[in-house]
Parts: structure tokens; C-alpha cells; sequence
């Protein structure tokens, strides 16, 4: 049964590794099971993800799914597009074959990403564009991300900046649990499986759009939150190792859930 895993607050925090983590992983390759690292992290490259899980001792291969990846189902080949965001944004852009732009000047779409290099230049490029009529896409909708330093702003921070000064929603999103990702995760990984992630509103959210089960890990590094009107999970466990334990070892590996 193939699994789709979250990697902030799940595999690792800050790029550190979390307890027992790197030992479940070690136990899904070693049973064989189909394996996708599923993030809506999208400022760094794919290739960047897959060597930053290396050097915690996590063979990624080509098993490394992003937001900034599924943002090229929301783009078409020969546009203008503006990336307020990080390079796995400008990556996934360069890959469609279309124009990426210094600015919002001419633009047919802007790409907001989460980026820790932001400016206030860029903002209001990006505001100005989306005002002039540009599509307006987003890598993902978090409001906060998890780091060592603690939870800082996510990308759903700076989508609402560019919705509030240019005076509409955004158009798109590409991200968790959006179709983009979705149809992503099911050619990489097929018709069936489980997502395990920490947050009800994207990862079990996730699970329902692609019809799999869900298991929820909720650990010191993920606190619990207000889940009122979330997926409810179909397995909690306090960390990653304890949610493979489970599903390897049980019946539920065999049949999953029906949802």
C-alpha cells in the first residue's frame, strides 16, 4: 500500500531529523511500499529536498513532491509569469517553458510562494499585476510553518498580503489538498493508499480528495489545534515511527479504509 508522507513537522523540524523518523522510513523501503515525500513546502528545489534528506540518511530518489511542482498544471506553455516565491518555484516555472519575469510588468500570472527573502518592492509588483487582471496562484494557503526557531509566517501570510492590497482572492491553488498535487500524488503513487501528515485541513484533506485513509501524527513538534469541521483521522499516532508500526502491522495496511 503506497504512502504519501509529509516532511515539516512529520519527518523532520528545521531540517532536523524527529525521533524514530528516520528509522520508519528505513522500514517502508525495507517492506517494499511505495513511497512519496509529499510537501507543500515550495522555496527550495526538488533536488535541494531529496539532498537535504540524504544528509539525514533518507534516500529520497525521484520520490519528492511539491507544491512548486503542481503549480505547472496552473500554467501554460509561452506565458509571462511572475514568481513571488522562492528558486523551486522559478524550477517548476522553467520547466513548463514559460517566460518568468523580473516583475509583475506584463504579466499573465503571478505565483506567490513562500520566501524568506521577500521585499516590499516585490509586493507590490506582485499586488500590482494581480489588480491589472494577472491570474493569481498560489503554491499553498498554510498560514504558518514549522521551523527550529518555532512557527513562523506560511505562505497563506503573503497570499493574504497580495489578496488584500490588490482587492481579490486568489485564483488557484496548487498545493495540499488541491487537484494540482492530487493528480500528482496519484500517478506517482497510484489509486490507493494512505497520507500521514500532521494538520487535518491539508494532509487529511488530502486524503479525502484522493479517497485514501489518513493518519494523523500529533507530536511536541506539531501541537494540537482547533480542528473543528476537519477530516477526522483515521489513525493518530505521536510521531512517524509509531503511525508506520501501526500500519505495517495491521489489517488496515491490507484493506484501508473506506472513504
Amino acid at each position: 500500500m503506497p504512502f504519501a508522507i509529509d516532511l515539516d513537522g512529520v519527518l523532520w523540524l528545521g531540517g532536523e531529523p524527529l525521533p524514530g523518523a528516520v528509522e520508519a522510513i528505513g522500514l517502508l523501503r525495507q517492506s517494499g511500499e511505495a513511497i512519496a515525500f509529499v510537501t507543500n513546502h515550495s522555496q527550495h528545489r526538488r533536488g535541494d529536498i531529496a539532498q537535504r534528506l540524504a544528509g539525514i540518511g533518507v534516500d529520497a530518489g525521484n520520490d519528492v513532491i511539491s507544491s512548486a511542482m503542481a503549480v505547472s498544471a496552473l500554467v501554460a506553455r509561452g506565458e509571462r509569469v511572475f514568481p513571488f516565491a522562492g528558486p523551486g518555484v522559478i524550477e517548476a516555472l522553467e520547466a513548463s517553458e514559460v517566460e518568468v519575469l523580473p516583475d509583475g510588468n506584463g504579466a499573465d500570472a503571478v505565483v506567490v510562494g513562500r520566501h524568506e527573502d521577500l521585499s516590499w518592492e516585490r509586493l507590490t509588483s506582485a499586488a500590482r499585476a494581480v489588480r491589472s487582471g494577472a491570474r493569481f496562484i498560489a503554491t499553498n494557503l498554510d498560514p504558518s510553518y514549522p521551523t527550529a526557531r518555532g512557527v513562523e509566517p506560511g505562505t497563506g501570510a503573503i497570499v493574504a498580503a497580495v489578496e488584500v492590497a490588490a482587492g481579490r482572492p486568489v485564483d488557484a491553488v496548487a498545493g495540499k489538498p488541491h487537484e494540482a498535487i492530487a493528480s500528482i500524488v496519484r500517478a506517482h503513487l497510484g489509486d490507493s493508499g494512505w497520507v500521514i501528515g500532521d494538520m487535518p485541513s491539508t494532509d487529511g484533506a488530502l486524503a479525502t480528495q484522493l479517497g485514501w485513509g489518513f493518519s494523523l501524527v500529533v507530536s511536541a513538534a506539531t501541537p494540537r489545534l482547533d480542528r473543528s469541521g476537519d477530516r477526522e483521522p483515521d489513525l493518530t499516532s505521536g510521531s512517524l515511527l509509531e503511525a508506520v508500526t501501526a500500519l505495517l502491522g495491521g489489517e488496515r495496511l491490507l484493506e484501508g479504509p473506506a472513504h
